[in-house]
């Protein structure tokens, strides 16, 4: 039951909020997710580092007809992501305005969208996986569709049919799995002893490369994310980018690079390929754009490429990066929204041509000025911050796969820099608009948020093993289950690729 309780928590949380009045949901779903994410740290106490096996697993036949069974299981990659969805959600929560329009509901759905994120990475059933991938789209659609601002309606829905058309592509994959494979059920154990061709991984993997490619996103698949990312508000942005595009790269990790490992090989410098032009593009749409808003979720695409590159690349070194990545990619993300969030609520506008001279130490908004310049410095990998092993480990691992397509990379982590100066210039420096010379003070209950994000973004930075140490035995177990061999376009049309 100790998986279990990660997402029966903030279910009962959400049940809780139905029999007290409204004033009192943002406290009880603060509450909620806290125990939750309390309850995440203790699971890291139980972790054995030394084990590269799923543990705490839990196993209870439901439609063995259908090869459905509940199988849960936690591992290093599972355990972080577990860890970034509850502080997130807290983060979230925290981060939401006090005059909430109907925040029972709000903070219920907010609630329940992090408990099925949760059984998503905890699930070691491919179709259970997929029922929770699917279900957390339906309180996503209604947190946009109703708190979101402008096109919020437009936004929702076309979130709503990309992520759906993800979900079709993942099906296909996972029943080609079990037909093709022979296996008797859908549980990762399972899908793991088929032994397909070449050239049937190859085939199964295309479909689940664009559905996990969507949620991700990747060019040019990303067209849902800037409408989505901009209608939502600051709370939903956080979970949308901080959490939700991590189970794309955690599908491909999971269910792509470790069950077909030959096809993995062949389409692999297709996806570094993939994966360096999303960096190099949404770079330069970034550095393009005035809406603030819109260049961090721009941003947000660029980085996830690092992600796809090093796994891509599929070597240890590599894949330990870019699950480190991910969790730096979150943390930075969610600092990022949480900023633009209040410079919105002070000034009332994201237009770089209306913003300037916050970082006025009398009149403008020092403090958020300050952690925002955290922040950017972290996304653009600058040592000493949370990004920077990541990405190092990445370029590192990938370099001697990918040179061309790494080399690239690393003039996208150039860009970044462009983009945020951009910004950075624009909103924090030069002089305070007179006519708006005194904005309202920004409170402890609004820095919290940053604050703690960006206290891990240094501790993380200054310590990397603190987090590199937990993405290890997954890279070790994924290679040791899965091992890349060295196969070409050309050798699917061989005898040995269809045998």
């Amino acid at each position: 039951m100790m998986l279990t309780l990660l997402m029966v928590l903030p279910l009962l949380g959400a049940i809780a909020l139905l029999f007290f009045p409204p004033e009192k949901a943002k406290p009880l779903a603060l509450l909620g997710s806290g125990v939750t994410l309390l309850w995440t740290i203790w699971l890291f106490s139980q972790f054995n580092l030394s084990v590269s096996e799923f543990q705490m697993v839990e196993s209870l036949d439901w439609l063995p007809v259908l090869g459905l069974n509940y199988d849960l299981g936690l591992d290093g990659l599972g355990l972080l992501m577990i860890a970034l969805n509850t502080l997130l959600t807290w983060i979230a929560i925290y981060s939401a305005r006090p005059d909430l329009e109907r925040p029972r509901l709000f903070h219920g759905l907010t609630l329940i969208t992090s408990g099925i994120i949760s059984g998503a990475f905890l699930a070691q059933n491919f179709l259970l996986f997929f029922l929770f991938y699917e279900a957390c789209l339906i309180p996503l659609y209604l947190l946009i569709n109703i708190w979101g601002g402008e096109k919020r309606s437009y936004a929702a829905t076309k979130f709503l049919i990309y992520t759906a058309i993800s979900g079709a592509f993942v099906l296909v994959s996972g029943f080609g799995l079990l037909w093709l494979g022979g296996a008797d059920n859908f549980s990762y154990a399972a899908l793991t002893d088929t032994d397909l061709s070449v050239r049937l991984q190859v085939i199964l993997l295309i479909p689940m490369a664009i559905g996990f490619g969507i949620k991700v996103p990747m060019v040019p698949l990303h067209t849902w994310l800037p409408d989505t990312y901009v209608a939502a508000s600051t709370p939903v942005a956080i979970i949308l980018g901080g959490v939700l595009a991590k189970l794309g790269t955690y599908g491909l990790l999971r269910f792509g690079l470790s069950l077909l490992p030959k096809g993995w090989a062949v389409i692999a410098p297709w996806l570094a390929v993939w994966a360096a032009v999303t960096i190099i593009y949404c770079a330069f749409l970034a550095i393009v754009q005035q809406d603030i808003k819109r260049m961090v979720a721009y941003s947000s695409v660029s980085h996830m490429g690092y992600v796809l590159l090093g796994s891509a690349a599929g070597n240890s070194l590599s894949i330990s990066g870019c699950i480190a990545h991910m969790i730096a990619h979150g943390l930075v993300l969610a600092i990022l929204f949480n900023l633009v969030g209040v410079i919105e609520a002070k000034v009332g506008s994201r237009d770089l041509d209306k913003l300037n001279g916050l970082m006025n130490p009398v009149r403008g908004l020092p403090f958020v000025s300050a952690t925002l310049l955290l922040g950017a410095m972290a996304s653009a990998g600058i040592p000493g911050l949370v990004n920077f092993a990541a990405e190092f480990a990445v370029f590192q691992g990938s370099y001697r796969v990918f040179p061309v397509q790494t080399l690239i990379g690393i003039v996208g982590t150039g860009l970044t820099a462009v983009y945020f100066v951009i910004l950075l210039n624009r909103t924090c420096f030069g002089r305070l608009d007179n006519q708006r010379a005194y904005f309202p003070k920004v409170s402890f209950n609004e820095k919290a948020p940053a604050l703690l994000l960006a206290v891990l973004i240094v501790v993380l930075g200054v310590q990397p093993n603190l987090l590199m140490r937990w993405s290890e035995p997954i890279a070790v177990n994924s290679i040791a289950i899965a091992p890349i061999q060295h196969w070409s376009i050309g050798s699917l049309f061989s005898d040995d690729a269809a045998s």
